[in-house]
């Protein structure tokens, strides 16, 4: 019988995580591969065009980028391009999933909490 209790413990164990990996939006990879993002975008606050840095950044296509919350507010990063990417709420002093980018451009984002808050990503060949 003890034995039965801990299969159902160590069960119910891994069900939470594989719930705890699931979720985002469905506009772009999250999480591809087990290591950290190729970069990391600071978010820095509701600054207009200086609320991310860099800014503008670049990446190669395949690379992975994350958001760094460096500001004592709720922010996220979601492209002007219709699913392209998007953060979802990055809570302050966490960073976001990282993201695949797949596709070559110029993409324009912005903080959906604070408009005014822009930034660029050239994700290039």
């Amino acid at each position: 019988m003890k034995s039965h209790h801990s299969s159902i413990v160590v069960a119910v164990a891994l069900l939470g995580l594989a719930a705890f990996g699931c979720g985002g939006d469905d506009d772009g990879p999250v999480n591809p591969g087990g290591s950290g993002p190729d970069v990391t975008i600071s978010i820095l606050g509701d600054n207009g065009s200086n609320s991310y840095s860099p800014d503008p950044d670049t990446v190669t296509v395949g690379q992975t980028v994350a958001w760094r919350n460096n500001n004592g507010t709720a922010h996220t990063a979601t492209s002007d391009a219709a699913n392209a990417f998007g953060t979802g709420i990055v809570d302050p002093g966490t960073t976001s999933a990282k993201r695949a980018m797949n596709t070559t451009g110029t993409f324009t984002y912005h903080c959906t909490i604070h408009s005014g808050m822009t930034g660029t990503l050239v994700v290039r060949p």
